[in-house]
């Protein structure tokens, strides 16, 4: 159990260091949101397979993740998708690499399985999101109004800006 705990936390930090220095050389700066996507990149990426890296393989495997996170986000940024949380950056192209990643330490996984794994993984969830959000659009509608979209969904649903210093000025002064 030990070398699990040391392996999540090791990866963790390599996600951290990789994620802050590619995104700094990027943009010059450290972002908060960065530092903790990195660390769950580096979380993400050692879950398949904690128990037979070296400390340092699980360093790179979470630094990988760090990095693979940053260049999901900007790609996801590129193409105008949203996601605030870094969801897709973090859980899914981190889960593909941390799932491929265990043949690189365990040698009893094997290459294909671990792809008919990232395989059978991804068609359920297609099919489950599809029916999910073709459920959704049929009985609630997935966009708000354009009118509640300048105003906010946070300010729509609980009346109050959930993120005020990111609010604009006319929205702010209502509060």
């Amino acid at each position: 159990m030990a070398k699990v705990y040391a392996n999540t936390t090791m990866a963790s930090c390599g996600g951290i260091v990789a994620a802050v220095a590619l995104s700094r050389a990027r943009t010059g700066k450290v972002d908060l949101t960065i530092v903790l996507n990195g660390a769950l990149a580096g979380l993400v990426s050692i879950t398949a397979g904690p128990d037979t890296p070296t400390i340092g393989e699980a360093i790179l495997i979470g630094a990988v993740g760090g990095v693979l996170m940053i260049m999901t986000t900007y790609a996801l940024l590129h193409v105008r998708l949203d996601d605030v949380i870094g969801a897709v950056p973090v859980h899914l192209s981190c889960g593909i690499w941390g799932t491929l990643a265990v043949i690189f330490s365990n040698p009893e996984s094997d290459i294909t399985v671990q792809l008919i794994g990232v395989g059978a993984v991804s068609v359920f969830m297609i099919l489950t999101s599809l029916l999910v959000w073709t459920l959704l659009k049929a009985t609630m509608g997935l966009r708000l109004s354009q009118s509640e979209e300048a105003i906010g969904i946070d300010k729509v649903e609980t009346g109050s800006l959930a993120y005020p210093e990111f609010a604009t000025r006319s929205v702010a002064n209502e509060n």
